[in-house]
């Protein structure tokens, strides 16, 4: 009798197995990241962290300064709460300043001879660590308005300073922003 109980035990603890390994058709993990600010306004999760595609562009568009065309972005602001003394906003961009032109954004990789330009809605330069034009806040949902370019790096202001070479290959670059309510 003993040894009964104990193979049926045996096979409703490998049955059991069996059917909670069956019903493993696949997992995972879900990782929530995220934070709180004292803003009057929320920054939609789809544009806190971003991906900018400027495309493949010719070295002979960069040239002499050229630039590639302006590729869009934008920062959706949620759920804005107007203070009375905080009705504005900028950004300022930081990240690894340009050795060709310190007020644009440098590059990492294989490419070379070229920066990142940052500017506003309007396509004003926003240089490097200064802020972008001011946008006037509405209560609810607000959109920054941006664009991005590649612009070839042209030669230094020392006489006979070497013309920049643009030299074809990948690249990546990342700026970072922050937003000041005023």
């Amino acid at each position: 009798m003993f040894i009964r109980k104990t193979m049926l035990a045996v096979v409703v603890a490998v049955g059991s197995m069996s059917l909670a390994h069956a019903a493993d058709q696949g997992h995972g993990k879900i990782t929530f990241k995220g934070s709180i600010n004292d803003a009057p306004c929320s920054i939609s999760a789809d544009t806190v962290d971003q991906t900018v595609q400027l495309g493949t562009v010719s070295n002979k568009t960069l040239k002499d300064g050229g630039k590639s065309q302006p590729q869009t972005f934008q920062l959706n602001l949620e759920g804005c709460v107007l203070e009375t003394n905080k009705k504005i906003v900028t950004a300022t961009f930081s990240g690894t300043a340009s050795t060709g032109n310190t007020k644009l954004l440098g590059i990492a990789g294989s490419a070379k001879g070229a920066s990142i330009a940052i500017t506003d809605g309007t396509g004003n330069l926003i240089e490097l660590g200064k802020e972008s034009s001011k946008l006037t806040l509405q209560d609810g949902n607000n959109t920054m308005l941006f664009a991005a370019y590649l612009q070839g790096d042209v030669k230094g202001p020392a006489e006979g300073a070497p013309e920049p070479v643009i030299v074809p290959g990948e690249f990546t670059s990342i700026a970072d922003f922050t937003l000041a309510y005023q």
